[in-house]
């Protein structure tokens, strides 16, 4: 029973820090305007990350693609999480390159990459922004920790206030819900 106590009161302390920081809660809101605007320019959403931050990726990508809280037109968002992509590509250019070869094959500009790294570290997740930025794309990131190498190199990071990569994981999906529901009001009122 402790241990179950100690868990959810770390959760609810980590989101508790990131409510009180109201430049993160604005970050929030420009990364889902980027988005936007890039759905309504007809442009896509790529997402990438590794072990549960792929699996937030999908999940996200899936909940735009498919229905989060109202139905509506799909919207175009592509996770980069392809297992037949993945050892290919890891395979042929090395596991630092299987997110940028995604980003290179579908991205163009004004499209936007969501880069989702707990540290900010990920050496594949760094190369798909770089892979981006040459692309002419917008870069989001979901980093946590002191934002890793992310921070200095991506504007729009939005980093979880703690050191706990569980906290910092559970913290992003709540993200990921309320970017979908900010970009929902955007475009379908």
């Amino acid at each position: 029973m402790k241990k179950i106590k100690e868990h959810i009161n770390a959760s609810i302390a980590a989101k508790q820090a990131f409510l009180a920081d109201e430049a993160l809660l604005e970050k929030i809101e420009e990364a889902a305007d980027v988005i936007a605007t890039a759905f309504k320019n007809g442009n896509k959403l790529l997402l990438c990350g590794n072990g549960g931050s792929a699996c937030d990726a999908m999940h996200i990508a899936e909940e735009l693609t498919g229905n989060y809280d109202k139905r509506r037109k799909a919207l175009p968002a592509i996770p980069l999480t392809d297992a037949g992509h993945l050892t290919c590509t890891a395979n042929d250019f090395g596991y630092e390159e299987v997110f940028a070869r995604g980003v290179q094959a579908y991205g163009k500009q004004g499209d936007v990459l969501l880069a989702i790294s707990t540290s900010g570290n990920s050496k594949n997740v760094i190369r798909a922004v770089e892979e981006a930025y040459a692309q002419q794309m917008e870069v989001i990131a979901l980093t946590g920790k002191d934002g890793g190498f992310l921070k200095a190199t991506v504007a729009n990071s939005i980093i979880v206030p703690s050191n706990n990569t569980a906290n910092i994981q559970e913290c992003h999906i709540m993200i990921g819900h309320i970017l979908i529901e900010l970009v929902e009001a955007e475009l379908f009122g």
